[in-house]
């Protein structure tokens, strides 16, 4: 190596990892150069969060060499990993609620005793070098889903990292915080810190990766300069061979047309003069929005977090006080899914027969016989990867965790699903089969479908009809107007 030569930061060698008889990895090389962004490229279930975890010494390998800067990093063990310089973000959020953002950034530091002022001044000190600015004393609890996955990023850039691990960070963030989030990355490279970017998304490595490497199946089938790839040839190395059209158009995130086709036959939501206001304050989340939607449509939400659509949604499925009208068509019921399907959506330590017995009209006694056999026809439906109705939820990945909520809330035939964010995190394959179950929803069963999505690209695709959420206020998307950038530029306040 010259003295031009940036220095590796990590070296992984032959890495093999099982889980039971199931390969994870298998003899899985990777690398990371200091000053740089390497994307790391896989549906879930490939093996990518798994590599990272041994690197930050949540799993142990079976086999292989890890060094970091040069020297053998002990196995198993986060603390080493730690002070070797290694920072990890989830993709599931790790925070304490009911803590301040400062006392969340301390959690995890080498002091043992907490010192406001000093986490506080940390929160700041990153907020200056990245741009990823926060309110060292708000609550981590009320942060929005966009600010709480930048408290992750703050957590381990205020521990003086030089590797910082990235799991799926944009899943939350909308473009413009995506945006933010990549010119951030690139003043931390720059001064010689060296990032790992775990995401399905061929946007993002066109956008910001300067090496890519593919994992399928726990192998590596592709590695090099992002430069040199295109992104179909991504596609086809993470799918494999003769992947559907539906995955492709995913993971090549290729808009389509409005899919259902909606029928206009009657509202199964009319909205008027809808306020909902921020707890303990007068202010107005929600300021007076009215809207309507039809049986057979979907209709997509676009807005920068924090704009009160998250407000409006669940304040149409009855769960956060409002003021105005909300008028459910067809004397029917709303089906909810929430955004934080772990938090929110399922008991992770009940079994998938008993997740999806939740909430049901079964009457007093409950029949476990009956309620298995419901759900092994919902597993059956839904294509649910599972070994069957008894697993527990929390052995399943991200997309048939997912599937299972749905279940549960279709299954309840609502007029109105109200969805939020409904693949957040999710991979290619998993994507399009949400996508196509709630076109399923619309188009065959008539159900009028309400979702919000941080990914823009996601609301194009889906939508009969797009709405912008801007300060509290609604405003309808021209047709001609459905591209990235004139919805983003709604999004930012722009007049129509």
């Amino acid at each position: 190596m010259t003295g031009t030569e940036p220095p590796d930061a990590v070296r992984m060698r032959g890495i093999v990892r099982t889980f039971g008889p199931v390969p994870a990895l298998q003899e899985a090389d990777f690398g990371l150069v200091a000053g740089e962004i390497h994307a790391l490229l896989g549906e879930n279930g490939a093996g990518k969060s798994t590599l990272m975890q041994i690197l930050f010494g949540l799993v142990t390998a079976n086999r292989g060499t890890v060094e970091v800067f040069g020297r053998p990093l002990p196995a198993g063990s986060p603390r080493a990993a730690m002070a070797a310089g290694i920072g990890m973000v989830h993709q599931h959020f790790s925070q304490v609620p009911r803590m301040t953002v400062a006392e969340n950034v301390w959690l995890g530091g080498p002091g043992v005793r907490y010192r406001r002022g000093e986490a506080e001044a940390a929160v700041r000190r990153v907020g200056e070098d990245t741009g990823l600015a926060l309110d060292p004393a708000a609550y981590a609890g009320n942060l929005p889903a966009g600010l709480r996955q930048r408290l992750e990023i703050v957590k381990a850039l205020a521990h003086e990292v030089r590797v910082l691990i990235l799991d799926e960070p944009t899943a939350a963030l909308a473009p413009s915080e995506v945006a933010d989030l990549f010119a951030a990355l690139r003043r931390l490279t720059a001064s010689g810190l060296g990032v790992v970017l775990i995401t399905h998304k061929l946007r993002e490595v066109a956008a910001v990766a300067d090496r890519v490497t593919v994992l399928r199946k726990g192998r590596v089938v592709a590695s090099g300069p992002a430069r040199d790839f295109t992104e179909a040839g991504l596609a086809a190395a993470m799918i494999g061979e003769s992947p559907a059209p539906t995955e492709l158009d995913t993971v090549l995130e290729r808009p389509s047309a409005p899919a259902t086709g909606a029928r206009r036959i009657a509202p199964v939501l009319e909205v008027h003069n809808l306020v909902v206001r921020r707890p303990k304050t007068e202010l107005a989340a929600v300021a007076g929005v009215s809207l309507e939607v039809q049986a057979h449509e979907i209709i997509g939400i676009a807005g920068v977090e924090g704009n009160g659509q998250r407000e409006l949604m669940r304040a149409i499925a009855g769960l956060q006080p409002c003021t105005g009208r909300v008028t459910i068509g067809h004397g029917g019921s709303v089906g909810f899914v929430p955004e934080d399907r772990q938090r929110e959506g399922l008991i992770l330590d009940f079994t998938i027969t008993e997740n999806l017995a939740l909430a049901a009209s079964h009457g007093f006694w409950l029949k476990p016989k009956f309620l298995e056999g419901q759900a092994a026809v919902a597993i059956e439906e839904y294509r649910i990867r599972t070994p069957g109705p008894r697993a527990p939820v929390r052995a399943l990945s991200g997309g048939n965790q997912q599937k299972v909520v749905l279940a549960r809330v279709l299954d309840r035939r609502p007029a109105l699903l109200v969805a939020e964010n409904p693949t957040r995190g999710l991979d290619i394959r998993a994507t399009a089969e949400v996508h196509e179950r709630l076109r399923r929803a619309a188009r065959d069963d008539g159900l009028g479908v309400l979702f919000y999505s941080t990914d823009l690209d996601e609301v194009i695709a889906l939508s009969d009809r797009i709405g912008v959420m801007v300060a509290g206020h609604w405003q309808w998307v021209p047709e001609q107007g459905r591209t990235r950038e004139r919805i983003g530029a709604l999004m930012l306040g722009a007049a129509a």
